[in-house]
């Protein structure tokens, strides 16, 4: 995901470092304003995971999803939460995220 970023011309970072072979990953979408997108791989009926927005901040509010975070990785010290700043966010996650 970090690579894609960067191919693309963007950036990437691990916020928080999980457990190696079972920890869940939360991703941080932002553009170029610092609006933002948390999104999580969810169950689906058929037994798959699909990747799913669980919360989003505003260009004009950006200390919306930290809280959110901070709840998840108290809940869960393994997950990791890997930050993708992109300047098409909407494209980034149709394109790349669609397909893992």
């Amino acid at each position: 995901m970090i690579r894609s970023a960067q191919a693309l011309g963007g950036f990437g970072m691990v916020l928080n470092k999980g457990e190696r072979e079972a920890g869940t990953i939360l991703v941080v979408i932002l553009d170029n304003q610092g609006a933002g997108t948390v999104l999580d791989r969810m169950p689906q009926l058929d037994g798959t995971r699909k990747w799913c927005e669980v919360t989003s901040q505003a260009f004009d509010n950006l200390n919306e999803i930290q809280p959110y975070l901070d709840r998840r990785v108290q809940q869960d010290p393994d997950m990791w939460i890997v930050e993708l700043t992109v300047a098409d966010r909407e494209r980034f996650i149709r394109e790349t995220l669609s397909a893992a």
